[in-house]
């Protein structure tokens, strides 16, 4: 006959089937990042690609010809309204204002004389001892030479006008370019690139694009008074400078099916440079204590936008919820969160409702984050 087994194996029996039980159902805790749901003033924009144009742009020509004595400046410099960029040679046009100066004193010298014998003959004309066609042609001469004197003065003006144009000056305030052509050359007006191109760079515009479907939109907050736009490099991350609105063409392109708006910079670090792609932020509104999550947060699933929600014994819950993306990688939370839940950012994939897991922070955290983004294709 067996012994019978005693009370102690056999309650022993029972707990080891039942925590081998346990140990067979229990899952490890998936790592994963979370970050907290944000609330504050939360900036909204209209985001455009554009690209920065000069505030003003001259190609300084010469209006004579003549050889360049002079080159007044250097490539790449600063200069302001009335600066002196460049001499032609003057004498000739001084020449010619020189001797239109000594035609008027002529015709001023035979005008006084004409004016003089006049003055003599109107008493003889009285007293007989002149005659009448006498005084009359006299008086011909006299509006004759008058009329030249005019002429003088007018040929004088013109003469000082084209001995000004040998100094070829800055028309703006602006930055040199690439001086065209050399000291000793001759300069006509023809000349297609002229002498150098002069940019003002303080203020300077940018021109960006924005949706059709975003104009009415634009104009209700445009009525409303002028518009902040904030132009960025093309990482996204660096500011450049922050402007003001000018405004919105008065149609829409309709082979891209976008508007084009037009913002001025004062561009005082001289960040911003013509040509330069940017991308230009227009500020529309501010949302006082909204909402922010990181847009990596946010799945797609059949039944639309969803994200797991980290309860407080570390297990995750699938939360429905409604967003607006923003920029930067963040997105507005319209419902469904309440400021301070944590969200997962990454490592999703792994998980269901009700898995545990474990919250990486730190240097895990970023490796953990940066090994996902390279997983994705």
């Amino acid at each position: 006959m067996r012994p019978r087994p005693t009370t102690g194996r056999i309650v022993g029996g029972i707990l080891v089937i039942i925590l081998s039980a346990v140990g067979a159902d229990a899952q490890p805790a998936v790592p994963v990042v979370a970050n907290t749901v944000k609330s504050g003033d939360v900036p909204i924009y209209l985001t455009g690609i554009g690209h920065v144009q000069a505030y003003n742009t001259v190609t300084v020509r010469s209006q004579i010809q003549g050889q360049i004595t002079q080159i007044a400046f250097t490539e790449g410099q600063a200069v302001h309204i009335g600066d002196l960029l460049a001499q032609i040679d003057p004498r000739p046009y001084q020449a010619t204002l020189d001797q239109t100066i000594a035609n008027r004193n002529r015709d001023q010298a035979d005008l006084g004389n004409a004016q003089a014998n006049l003055n003599r003959n109107l008493p003889l004309l009285s007293q007989g001892f002149a005659t009448q066609q006498l005084v009359d042609n006299e008086r011909a001469q006299i509006a004759e030479l008058t009329a030249a004197v005019q002429s003088d003065e007018a040929a004088i003006e013109a003469a000082q006008v084209q001995l000004s144009y040998t100094r070829l000056t800055s028309p703006i305030n602006g930055v040199t370019g690439i001086r065209q052509i050399d000291i000793g050359n001759i300069i006509h007006p023809t000349d297609a690139n002229g002498l150098v191109v002069v940019t003002q760079l303080q203020p300077i515009s940018v021109i960006f694009t924005l949706p059709q479907t975003d104009l009415m939109r634009l104009q209700q907050h445009m009525a409303h008074g002028s518009l902040t736009v904030v132009a960025y490099g093309q990482d996204r991350q660096t500011q450049l400078d922050q402007g003001t609105l000018l405004l919105l063409d008065n149609q829409i392109d309709q082979a891209t099916g976008t508007l084009q708006l037009k913002a001025n910079f004062p561009n005082a670090s001289g960040r911003l440079w013509p040509g330069e792609l940017v991308n230009a932020r227009l500020l529309i509104d501010t949302r006082h204590d909204g909402l922010t999550i990181a847009s990596t947060a946010v799945q797609e699933g059949p039944e639309g936008k969803y994200v797991f929600v980290v309860m407080p014994d570390n297990s995750v819950a699938i939360r429905s919820i409604a967003t607006t993306h923003l920029s930067d990688g963040i997105d507005l939370v319209d419902s469904g969160l309440s400021a301070g839940e944590q969200v997962v950012v990454e490592g999703q994939s792994r998980l269901q409702s009700g898995s545990h897991v474990t919250i990486l922070t730190g240097k895990a955290a970023k490796s953990f984050a940066a090994e996902n983004t390279q997983a994705v294709p």
